[in-house]
């Protein structure tokens, strides 16, 4: 649905917000995450040779993949459909759908010239604009081009324009939507590239088009898909992204949209690599003088520095521009002047690029340009969750539960390696020099203040801690400690002779972001900068608990006899992927956490930061990292599905019959409760 919240534009256009020099709690974060980024791309350069640089583009090209999730081997059948014809003067406009994926339909515009010979072809994807394909600002150019004699394809981006979840126009495919793909190990990014693949491969089908000279161009996040699949597919000889270059760097401390968001990119690469993959076909760049700073001249200006050496390597130095606008973020009149000159230029092969005048254009209203006007569009239409979850179950039917104890062990042996490098980007985490204990002790318990990472300070409060305590209890809440330690189960695990501690995690609570809700997704720009450092915020959170207890460890000198990891909500997740990977907590409890990664709704009521990219691939869905945690005793207490919805006792039993199986294996069947509420009475007594 249309989130009203925001608006699309707003989304893609917001600005960095500024902090002290010293930051307080609330940017902590912002700054760890900018530090880790400056120092993973602090030793970048252009390459000296021209075999240097085609070593490294071969590299970037593979990373971009595994980022982006793998393509498709063999292309589906376009099976091109026109759905309906405008006649204009001078050009036609022709309603089309083709399939992209198996039963993943685009829909476009081809706007025809009234031309006898075969004529260049441009690609036209569009931005953040509610209207998609069908917005005037979109429509603009590709009537410009094609009065210019021109064939143009614009197209709508999985999750705009008419490919929402919903038939009407205005959809924003951003946050818990897009996010939808991660789990299967696929990217809205990723997905955007290909499709335009298939763009070029109807343009190729066209008679009237010259298939050696195609272009793309686009604004804003259509800018992006012009970058990514102009880096991408060779067949693209003249590439002009509007409003969308700058830094990757820039974008850590902006709320932008996921179809812009290249997971681990800042560990092998900046801006610029992906720019320069584009040589030794043309690329103009144009940039606004008022736009935002991750799009600013400013920031484009550091990743075209290290482009142009590239294109130089080449001999062909004017192949490469830089435009710039005095103008807020737009694809104007004179903008499109300058792209008109760029594609006469390089696809006509007439003229030097200087702009070129645009001729009188009438724009449609944007009914008149849906391929499926009105609530035509077919029920069953795909949609970005409804592919996800196709791609979801296609892995999650890959697991077969184990037959023996034997039969288990190398398969949860790959599983906890898998989710190892899911959560920590591949590499182990730097600790910190120690965790630089502090402890201060009141009449009502204790705090505990620690070091998990260089340049985080985190705080945890134990109640009522004795020497003497035997069972310790750490109870998370991902929106804080005090609501955690306020929480029904932490009460009820302290009247029990539970000692309970709480925190709040990095990004949380008191230390959460002040802007960081988008739509859905509560914590959406601290999760998303956390991707692009290829850290998602689970792993991060992992990492805290497991230093939480070095932090006993180093000033108790030791752990209590019993250790419980308790999770509500979304943090059930937090507390199950850490007791997978964490041999010294011995029970483990949660309370109406998502049951299941697998979703055909966007996520409702979750935390993007749980969203970890290839999880499905690489470790299993949530029965299945539950099942690395036996023979421990977990108890799993109700749980919900993607869209939010309560699951009922038929429902858990089903999602967690492999994690019963898996218990049954190891002799262990008695430790595994599966609750249908999540009252924390019941929680409490299933944990004794």
């Amino acid at each position: 649905m249309l989130i009203a919240t925001i608006s699309l534009l707003a989304v893609f256009l917001a600005t960095v917000v500024t902090w002290a020099q010293e930051p307080d709690p609330q940017h902590a974060f912002l700054e760890f995450v900018r530090r880790e980024a400056a120092e993973m791309r602090g030793a970048d350069k252009p390459p000296a040779t021209l075999t240097e640089w085609e070593r490294h583009r071969t590299a970037l090209k593979q990373r971009l993949q595994e980022a982006w999730g793998e393509f498709p081997a063999e292309p589906c059948p376009l099976r091109p459909k026109t759905m309906g014809t405008l006649a204009r003067d001078g050009y036609r406009v022709e309603k089309i759908v083709f399939q992209t994926l198996p039963d993943v339909w685009m829909t476009a515009n081809a706007y025809v010239p009234d031309r006898q010979e075969k004529v260049p072809a441009v690609l036209c994807v569009h931005g953040h604009w509610p209207g998609a394909k069908q917005d005037p600002v979109v429509q603009a150019r590709c009537i410009g081009l094609a009065k210019l004699g021109f064939f143009v394809l614009s197209v709508d981006a999985f999750g705009a324009g008419e490919r929402g979840l919903t038939k009407a126009l205005g959809e924003y495919h951003g946050e818990m939507v897009a996010a939808t793909l991660f789990p299967a190990g696929l990217s809205l990014c990723g997905l955007q590239v290909y499709e335009n693949m298939r763009a070029v491969d109807y343009l190729l089908t066209r008679p009237e088009v010259d298939g050696r000279r195609i272009g793309i161009t686009g604004c804003s996040g259509g800018g992006n898909q012009t970058m990514y699949a102009g880096a991408w597919d060779e067949r693209f000889l003249a590439v002009v992204p509007v409003c969308s270059v700058g830094n990757y760097q820039a974008y850590l401390g902006a709320a932008c949209c996921m179809c812009e968001v290249v997971p681990e990119a800042l560990r092998f690469t900046e801006e610029w690599g992906v720019l320069a993959m584009t040589a030794p076909r043309a690329l103009r760049v144009i940039n606004a003088t008022r736009d935002a700073v991750q799009f600013s001249v400013e920031e484009s200006r550091k990743s075209l520095a290290l482009t142009r050496p590239v294109f130089d390597l080449y001999g062909l130095e004017s192949s490469l521009d830089h435009a710039v606008f005095e103008a807020s973020h737009d694809y104007n009149r004179e903008m499109r002047e300058s792209m008109y000159g760029w594609m006469t230029r390089f696809l006509k092969d007439s003229g030097d690029g200087s702009p070129i005048a645009e001729p009188d254009l009438q724009t449609e209203e944007p009914e008149a340009l849906r391929c499926f006007p009105g609530d035509t569009r077919p029920d069953d239409f795909m949609t970005i969750p409804r592919f996800a979850a196709v791609q979801a179950r296609g892995l999650v039917e890959q697991w077969r539960p184990p037959s023996s104890r034997e039969a288990w062990q190398p398969r949860r042996d790959a599983a906890l390696q898998g989710l190892a490098r899911c959560l920590f980007g591949g590499q182990p985490p730097r600790p910190a020099p120690s965790t630089q204990v502090v402890v201060t002790s009141d009449g009502e318990g204790r705090t505990i203040t620690f070091a998990p990472e260089p340049g985080l300070t985190l705080a945890a409060r134990q109640r009522h801690h004795a020497a003497t305590t035997t069972r310790l209890a750490i109870v998370l809440d991902l929106d804080g400690a005090e609501k955690a330690d306020e929480s029904e189960l932490a009460t009820t695990l302290e009247h029990r002779g539970w000692s309970v501690i709480t925190l709040d995690l990095r990004a949380t609570g008191k230390l959460a972001y002040p802007r960081d809700r988008i739509g859905r997704a509560i914590d959406h720009n601290t999760a998303e900068w956390s991707l692009w450092i290829g850290r998602p915020l689970l792993g991060q959170w992992v990492i805290d608990v497991r230093r939480l207890l070095d932090a006993l460890v180093e000033h108790d000198g030791r752990l209590p006899e019993e250790v419980l990891l308790a999770g509500i909500g979304p943090a059930g997740l937090v507390a199950i992927g850490t007791t997978a990977l964490e041999p010294r907590i011995s029970r483990v409890a949660t309370s109406d956490t998502l049951a299941s990664y697998v979703t055909d709704s966007p996520y409702e009521g979750q935390r993007l930061g749980t969203i970890v990219p290839g999880i499905l691939r690489d470790a299993g869905d949530v029965t299945h990292l539950a099942a690395l945690i036996a023979p421990r005793r977990l108890v799993i207490g109700g749980g919900v599905a993607g869209d939010g919805r309560p699951l009922d006792a038929a429902a858990l039993d089903a999602v967690y019959a492999f994690t019963r199986q898996v218990y049954d294996v190891k002799d262990a069947a008695g430790e595994l409760r599966v609750l249908t509420a999540s009252k924390a009475a019941a929680i409490v007594e299933g944990l004794e």
